[in-house]
């Protein structure tokens, strides 16, 4: 089986800066494209950023210029550095990744984590 965990998230004030971490664990053999995504309450959950296995990214154009995601495979994690952050910014974080585990190849999700941004 396959976990994803998250940390790194909390109370921030506007313009202050958060990292996110994602580890994957389990019987991985490859890890394919990897990202990020948030869901505020009320609203559908969005793609923040996400990277692929040989570093290319892309990003929603609300975070772009303001977050980085980058990723060490040898490690099997992932992180998204946040910086400016403002009130819209609030929301839980979720890290996702397209694993291959013998044959299978499919999506797997973590928990999530907090993040507010807030006076």
């Amino acid at each position: 089986q396959v976990q994803l965990v998250e940390s790194g998230g909390g109370l921030v004030q506007p313009g202050g800066s958060l990292r996110l971490s994602c580890a994957a664990s389990g019987s991985i053999e490859i890890i394919h494209s990897m990202a990020w995504y948030r869901q505020a309450p009320g609203k559908e959950r969005e793609l923040v950023a996400r990277i692929s296995r040989d570093g290319s990214t892309n990003y929603a154009e609300s975070v772009k210029d303001r977050f980085a995601i980058s990723r060490d495979n040898a490690k099997n994690t992932m992180s998204l550095q946040m910086n400016s952050l403002k009130p819209e910014d609030t929301a839980g974080y979720y890290c996702s990744a397209i694993i291959t585990i013998a044959t299978s190849l499919r999506k797997y999700w973590g928990q999530g984590t907090q993040v507010t941004v807030s006076s």
